[in-house]
């Protein structure tokens, strides 16, 4: 299998890591009225859905023989996460999706992780446009980052959602006059001698599209993300004529989501979900609280539908689904009329089984609505006994613990939980292993290389391709920065490019490196301990008395552990300075005899800190 061939090439990679700084907006975002708003036409964008399905005029690109197409994954092939891809022909260039990913245990500290983009800011004077497939952060997410740091305006391809999602967030970052072009399923544009035909796809967020990229050296399909849902909430299914076409004209290489390739199954319809919540919500006493995902429009739609079927009103609260409602709901995407939607700072006096809270919080995020609420910590919304609670999102992993904290919590209050073991209340957004393998079979690419996911899902979708026909020299694993060369040659392994991750930590993004993160898990870990006193090494004495102090180590504030490890510190350093030795092993000494010591005593190992003052 040509994945064999790559196994040892990214032994050695680096990640490298920018320093920028970075302004948020931080006003809370409001709801606002949107009845008879002309934005809010709904029958036009019934129109557009109805032009998704017309077949545009065959637009082939004449091939040359010397052109090669280069496409090189940026991230998106170690985690589910970082989303983006480069097409490179000729002079020419085509960024497919700029995402994020969420930090875990391994980065403490860390808010967001982006993919090192070096290679794109290098050959920025080749860059004719950003395609962004749908509006969720791991496709959108580094855009503010990029576009700041490439220093020049680059016209962004997106659909009508994707476009209002992307404006607010630029917003948030205070990026003017970026250039936002709107593009609709069926439509070609030209970038330079890359053509790029965008096809409706369905996934759990309305105006998601994939890419058919056209250019001298060959097509590639690019799925982007999807599922084949046949009852879609907004009735828009994954187009299955465009793929057809597709395959008629040829498809030399395949990118395919492989989020939900070890699912044996097809991935269950939006629809049901919504029927669990109808009868969860039928029948709740009390307030009935739902989180999910912000960008997740589908979910909102749902969870409205239920509310207000059942008589009750839907308040919203947390910082992204306020906003993000408010932007559905103007474009026309969220449905629900202004007398049944209410600010969450509206509930007070309301009875609790008036209404439903629609909130952020799924992933069990410490700031987020949800923690705030089990908490006891949020301004307008509490919780009682007998409430219900829906988490409608399965966690993503590195959430777990978090997810289960605030579970655990809410059960202490007595709240009636819902996740996804107990009722439908989630289901994935990506195709299983049968719709998988179904696309695969319509589109029969000459070469498949499989993204968006982690090692084991990329295998498991590498393996379907082989199932349905694909040959295996023609089935490509690749890691983050390497690239395939596409020509009238055939297809092989190119040259790497630079890659790694970027750290977003607070307002600044880059300089935390790995060194960083390891002191924070010692910290976090083991505790930190230091040393301080002031020495004379013309006469070879302490000058005042060695000072320790511990934080986070058992018996840190025992004066017996505090009084041994500061004698035993105190007679290193004065064998140190009457052996003359320098002041940087008189520092490791010290260090040496306060580890010796808490070892002993404590069976840790803390960071410690020295501060010898020379007189």
């Amino acid at each position: 299998m040509a994945q064999q061939k790559t196994e040892s090439k990214n032994q050695n990679k680096r990640n490298n890591e920018t320093v920028k700084h970075v302004q948020l907006e931080r006003k809370r975002p409001k709801l606002s009225k949107v009845n008879g708003s002309k934005q809010g036409n709904n029958k036009s964008n019934n129109q557009n859905k109805k032009n998704n399905n017309r077949r545009p005029k065959q637009n082939q690109t004449k091939r040359d023989p010397k052109a090669t197409l280069r496409i090189i994954p940026l991230g998106g092939l170690d985690a589910i996460g970082k989303n983006m891809t480069v097409f490179e022909c000729k002079n020419d260039m085509v960024l497919d999706d700029a995402g994020l990913m969420f930090p875990d245990d391994d980065h403490p500290g860390i808010d967001l992780i982006l993919p090192d983009y070096t290679y794109v800011l290098e050959n920025a004077d080749k860059l004719r446009g950003i395609i962004i497939t749908h509006g969720h952060e791991d496709h959108t997410g580094a855009l503010p980052y990029l576009l700041k740091d490439l220093g020049k305006q680059v016209p962004i391809y997106a659909t009508k959602l994707t476009l209002g999602l992307i404006e607010g967030k630029l917003k948030e970052h205070k990026i003017k006059n970026a250039k936002l072009c709107e593009i609709k399923p069926g439509q070609t544009i030209d970038l330079g001698c890359i053509k790029a035909e965008f096809f409706a796809v369905n996934h759990s967020i309305p105006d998601a599209v994939g890419v058919f990229y056209r250019s001298p050296a060959g097509n590639v399909l690019h799925m982007g993300d999807f599922k084949l849902d046949q009852s879609p909430i907004d009735g828009v299914q994954t187009d299955f004529a465009a793929l057809a076409r597709f395959a008629k004209e040829g498809v030399d290489l395949m990118l395919s989501d492989s989020t939900n390739a070890t699912n044996p199954n097809f991935t269950p319809s939006e629809a049901e979900v919504g029927k669990a919540l109808d009868r969860i919500i039928s029948g709740a006493k009390g307030r009935v609280i739902v989180a999910s995902f912000a960008s997740h429009i589908h979910r909102m739609q749902q969870i409205c539908d239920a509310a207000v079927k059942n008589g009750r009103k839907v308040a919203v609260t947390g910082r992204s689904m306020v906003q993000n409602t408010d932007i559905a709901r103007r474009l026309g995407y969220l449905n629900i009329s202004d007398k049944d939607i209410i600010d969450a700072y509206d509930l007070k006096g309301m009875p609790p089984d008036s209404y439903v809270v629609m909130c952020t919080g799924s992933q069990g995020e410490p700031l987020s609505a949800l923690a705030r609420i089990a908490g006891g910590n949020h301004k307008t919304i509490s919780i009682d006994e007998g409430d219900t609670v829906i988490i409608s999102a399965t966690p993503v992993p590195g959430n777990e613990k978090a997810v289960t904290r605030v579970v655990n919590s809410l059960a202490k209050i007595g709240a009636d939980v819902y996740d996804k073991s107990r009722a439908c209340v989630h289901v994935s957004g990506h195709a299983g292993a049968e719709e998988l393998k179904l696309v695969l079979s319509i589109v029969r690419p000459q070469a498949f290389l499989p993204v968006h996911g982690e090692a084991t899902h990329l295998r498991a979708h590498a393996n379907l391709a082989e199932a349905t026909g694909v040959s295996p020299e023609d089935v490509f694993i690749l890691e983050n920065g390497e690239s395939i060369e596409l020509s009238s040659k055939g297809i092989k392994i190119g040259e790497s490019v630079p890659s790694g991750i970027v750290l977003v930590d607070g307002l600044s993004v880059g300089d935390t490196s790995e060194m960083v993160l390891h002191e924070r898990s010692s910290l976090g870990a083991q505790g930190v301990a230091s040393i301080a006193c002031a020495v004379n090494r013309k006469s070879r004495s302490l000058v005042t008395p060695v000072l320790v102090e511990m934080h986070g180590i058992p018996g840190g504030d025992d004066p017996e552990l505090v009084k041994a490890v500061s004698k035993a510190v105190s007679n290193a350093i004065q064998r140190s300075l009457s052996k003359e030795e320098p002041p940087r092993e008189t520092r490791k000494i010290a260090r040496s005899a306060l580890l010796s010591v808490l070892w002993e005593r404590t069976n840790q190992r803390p960071l410690v800190i020295v501060n010898i003052l020379e007189l």
